[in-house]
């Protein structure tokens, strides 16, 4: 058997995940994607497939408020940000997909921004 790519590994694991994990009106998804130099987050109800809230490094008001978008002190941002935009659209609780990453460095620090701002998971 063929070993696989990292991606391939990650994309196996997040297909996994996601058998188990499924965002509903009540607790949607809060879902991650990461690229070497920004990390994405979503708010997602899959009952209708959209997206209900976003927040991402790529935006200006972080990216001015940032000397990097690629670190742990980036991802918190993202986490608080998301927090913050979550509560003012009255999402309080929601499930947590890391996308096959492992939980650990940025994919962390955006889940404890995302607590620290008043999300729970």
């Amino acid at each position: 058997m063929a070993k696989l790519s990292r991606r391939e590994a990650r994309i196996k694991r997040h297909q996994r995940a996601r058998k188990k994990i499924v965002g509903t009106p009540e607790k949607p998804r809060l879902c991650v994607y990461k690229s070497l130099n920004h990390i994405y987050a979503q708010i997602i109800d899959d009952s209708v497939g959209r997206t209900l809230v976003a927040a991402s490094t790529n935006e200006p008001e972080l990216r001015a408020k940032l000397e990097s978008t690629g670190n742990k002190e980036a991802a918190k941002e993202v986490g608080l940000l998301i927090a913050k935009r979550a509560l003012d659209k009255g999402i309080k609780v929601v499930c947590y997909d890391r996308g096959g990453w492992i939980y650990h460095g940025r994919v962390a620090a955006l889940a404890d921004g995302a607590r620290e701002g008043g999300l729970e998971f």
